[in-house]
């Protein structure tokens, strides 16, 4: 179980005695074989809050995903704060100051215009999100249910722990409920952040769905309203990088696409693409195909640029054993298993397939109609 951290444990860290302890441990190794040494040597630096000053240290390793140097954490509170990339992506869309009604330890509020204030109700997050954003930001303690601001867009992220701290997805469960929240700020706009495996239909009242993903990974859904939503826009897709430029699709671009057999190229959709139900206008963009109207694979003779796109060597009905004659055919020794529409768990499935070759592969598992295929590629960077 997490440390549950104190008033007092956040006064002492920020404290001189605090920040000295901290320092003494931050090269700990912090492993399970060091367990016991980590702690004698922390109650010898720190002995009355020994437990605050090494949990710091520990989720101070783990939040790399933050802007805050030497930041104030709990653990909830780091889980469910948002990468400094996506915040600053989500930060763009506000046109002026914004109130964070559910502020935490002050990871989105960071990155939101000048002039935007914060509040949560947890006096410990508030505590920990005065250290890490300084005194310019105001913040006060209060119940995102009851508006105590006026006229600024609100932007929410209701905690996904339900009362014995198990994660749920029932919207109904979030705190604050996600249509009690919704209500609250009912004549304000508003952006709700959620998790991307939420189901959106319980959400009427959202004006735009935005799935984002950073470097590969779908790591949120925003749901906006009024002003912030985009006209003719219900869902849009933004995929990041940390390594270059992201790019978005939405619901307004075409979604013309054809259906047809594998071609030269299988592409696997980024996962906010695919998350929110854009994987036809994603093929319309790129002139692609679907192997399935129902499946997210899509096909073509030329890839889109900056993606991982798979270049197919074979295909055929897939079933284990002509795939493991295809593996032997093709020299395979290292693969990469990709599944979508089978019924196929590829760390089962690996071991069987009795690997003996040189070379590296992928293969989609999938179907074509009724069909069960394998695709047998090469993953290239386009």
């Amino acid at each position: 179980m997490a440390y549950a951290f104190s008033l007092d444990d956040v006064a002492h860290l920020r404290s001189d005695a605090g920040r000295a302890a901290l320092s003494a441990l931050a090269d700990l190794p912090l492993t399970p074989a060091s367990r016991l040494s980590d702690v004698r040597r922390a109650k010898e630096v720190s002995p009355d809050r020994f437990a605050a000053v090494l949990e710091t240290v520990l989720l101070r390793r783990k939040a790399g995903k933050l802007a805050f140097t030497d930041g104030l954490f709990t653990s909830d509170a780091l889980q469910q704060a948002t990468a400094h990339a996506v915040a600053v992506h989500r930060a763009r869309r506000f046109g002026g100051p914004v109130h964070d009604v559910t502020c935490s330890i002050g990871a989105d509020l960071a990155a939101l215009p000048e002039w935007s204030v914060g509040s949560d109700l947890d006096p410990v997050r508030l505590a920990m999100a005065r250290h890490n954003l300084g005194d310019a930001v105001p913040l006060v303690r209060a119940d995102a249910q009851r508006p105590v601001s006026r006229g600024t867009a609100v932007r929410a992220d209701p905690a996904r722990r339900d009362a014995t701290g198990r994660r749920t997805w029932r919207p109904e469960d979030f705190a604050p409920p996600l249509d009690e929240l919704a209500e609250a700020y009912a004549s304000r706009d508003l952006a709700v952040k959620c998790a991307p495996g939420v189901d959106f239909a319980v959400a009427p009242w959202a004006d735009e769905v935005e799935l984002v993903s950073l470097d590969g990974q779908v790591r949120e859904a925003c749901l906006w309203t009024r002003g912030l939503a985009t006209p003719g826009v219900s869902r849009r897709a933004s995929v990041l990088r940390s390594d270059g430029p992201g790019w978005t699709i939405t619901s307004a671009e075409p979604d013309d696409c054809p259906v047809r057999e594998p071609d030269e190229w299988l592409v696997d959709p980024d996962g906010a693409v695919v998350r929110a139900g854009l994987v036809r206008h994603y093929a319309a963009r790129h002139g692609l195909a679907q192997l399935d109207e129902r499946i997210a694979y899509l096909t073509g003779p030329t890839p889109p640029p900056g993606v991982r796109a798979f270049r197919v060597v074979e295909h055929g009905h897939y079933s284990e054993k002509a795939l493991r004659s295809a593996l032997r055919a093709h020299d395979v020794g290292r693969l990469e298993i990709l599944v979508r529409g089978l019924d196929v768990d590829p760390n089962a499935l690996r071991p069987r397939l009795k690997l003996t070759g040189s070379g590296d592969a992928t293969v989609a598992l999938t179907r074509i109609g009724r069909r069960p295929v394998y695709l047998l590629a090469h993953a290239e960077r386009t």
